[in-house]
């Protein structure tokens, strides 16, 4: 008897512990997840147009899945549908999209999937133009992972400490996001060992294989194995990228989801100023407008420097950054910022690549940009992940030229701006009409913006 009822009782036990990894592996595992709070605003057709996929159609790691999830992506948007099962097979991908609708995820998810732990070198590379965007994707890629159980993930960029990195190296480094130039310095001096890494991402393709990148990235590409997976993203994607599509893709896939060029859902607006009047009516602008984070952006260092203090002396909240500053204030400006610490941020186009600060809802071209490009990165920064924005641009007499060239160019049509801005075209709480309809630009309890 006494046999019986321990081998009975064993039974149960084990039961009971099926039973609950069940509840905790199984088909309830979601219910365990730490998820953000759900993002109730409007978005727009170009991310919410999908083919009705979901992320487990992938055949994903669960702990992949896990982290997805607590990122608060709920579906898979247009570009992240296209993308992942291609990239997921190994095949090469040129994929252009619009800035805010998914880039990021669309490489990184199947890049994680694919990350093998058992082995302990650089197995993936993901390349960007710019410090700050370095430092974001590799805190995206860190919260992607962190239930895979080991992913290492390091941010090497030019202007923090070459010690450092050296040191990070000589552990193990599963993936490396980087600029250009230091990772090419890491490899040359044989620190960062690329013979057997598999992947190479460039996100803002377009800026890097301009002038300032390109022979960089030709040179950091002979170190890698000839059967390496090229993926490149960007919104825009000039002769330069088709030109090494041609010498360094393999049949590459190709996407293209930028049938409009101008973003879905970002109202633009111009306000006709002379030079002295600017400040007059940015400081109109801000007494009048609902402004969540606002970025304003300058043609000049010096000029973010002067406008951030004039800013400050109309009483309001602002932060100043630009490629001249040390990057250890950059990397201090940059995470304050994004943590919502300050309300306005005024910059150069150092801020126009990829970064992504989703409660940002207007944007400023205190000085209206020379072209078409850095017009369509710059009004970016708002909008994001299809959420409705503004971006104003004040526009002098020496712009006319490049208002009309930038709007024929995007086949756009920024409008003068109004005697009254309807809130619902920017403001997430007055969202009330479908953001991919013409709103009422008119609106009687707004004030009137005529004065700008």
């Amino acid at each position: 008897f006494y046999v019986f009822f321990h081998l009975f009782y064993s039974f149960i036990s084990v039961a009971l512990t099926m039973h609950n990894l069940t509840y905790r592996f199984g088909d309830d595992w979601k219910k365990l997840l730490e998820l953000p709070p759900k993002d109730n605003r409007m978005k727009t057709s170009d991310v919410t147009s999908t083919k009705g996929n979901e992320f487990e159609d992938y055949c994903l790691k669960r702990e992949l899945l896990m982290g997805i999830f607590e990122m608060g992506w709920e579906k898979p948007s247009p570009i992240q549908e296209e993308s992942i099962p291609i990239a997921l097979s190994g095949r090469d991908i040129l994929a252009r999209a619009k800035n805010g609708t998914g880039k990021s995820g669309a490489y990184l998810i199947p890049l994680l999937e694919r990350i093998d732990l058992k082995k302990d070198h650089i197995q993936a590379i993901v390349m960007v133009p710019t410090r700050e965007l370095a430092l974001q994707m590799s805190q995206i890629s860190i919260q992607l992972s962190k239930h895979l159980g080991g992913v290492k993930v390091m941010a090497t960029t030019g202007g923090t400490n070459l010690r450092d990195d050296i040191l990070r190296l000589d552990e193990i480094v599963h993936v490396v996001v980087a600029t250009p130039g230091r990772i090419l310095d890491l490899i040359k001096k044989g620190v960062a060992k690329v013979d057997q890494t598999q992947m190479m991402v460039m996100d803002e393709a377009d800026k890097l294989l301009s002038q300032d990148f390109v022979a960089l990235i030709e040179d950091i590409i002979s170190f890698l194995p000839k059967n390496r997976q090229i993926l490149l993203y960007s919104a825009t994607f000039p002769i330069s990228v088709q030109k090494f599509m041609s010498k360094h893709l393999q049949k590459p896939y190709e996407i293209n989801l930028m049938e409009e060029l101008t973003l879905k859902g970002i109202t633009q607006y111009y306000a006709y100023v002379t030079e002295r009047q600017k400040v007059h009516c940015l400081n109109t602008l801000f007494s009048r407008l609902q402004i969540n984070q606002s970025i304003i952006f300058c043609n000049s260092t010096q000029r973010v420097e002067l406008l951030a203090k004039k800013i400050t002396q109309l009483g309001y909240s602002c932060f100043y950054i630009h490629a001249k500053m040390m990057q250890e204030y950059r990397n201090r400006v940059f995470h304050d910022f994004r943590n919502g610490l300050c309300r306005n941020l005024v910059c150069t186009d150092l801020f126009t690549r990829g970064i992504d600060i989703q409660a940002v809802n207007v944007v400023i071209n205190f000085d209206f940009p020379k072209n078409a490009e850095t017009y369509l990165h710059r009004i970016g920064r708002s909008g994001r992940f299809g959420h409705l924005g503004l971006a104003i641009n004040l526009i002098t007499s020496d712009d006319r030229y490049n208002l009309k060239t930038i709007e024929d160019q995007l086949i756009t049509d920024i409008k003068p701006i109004p005697s009254s801005i309807d809130k619902s075209l920017y403001v997430a709480e007055f969202h009330s009409v479908d953001p991919d309809e013409d709103g009422d630009e008119g609106g009687a309890k707004n004030k009137d913006l005529g004065a700008a």
